[in-house]
């Protein structure tokens, strides 16, 4: 099990998400989708 601090948020996505992308794509993904800050700390 993964121990997540307290305070720190877990996003999750319904669909599909192409997990080939680089990180630049999934932090554009988590910018549009979810109006967040990817280096915030939280998990997406």
């Amino acid at each position: 099990m993964i121990p997540v601090p307290s305070g720190v948020r877990v996003w999750l996505a319904s669909g599909h998400t192409d997990m080939r992308k680089g990180w630049a794509s999934l932090a554009l993904l988590v910018q549009e989708r979810f109006a967040q800050d990817p280096h915030s700390g939280h998990l997406f």
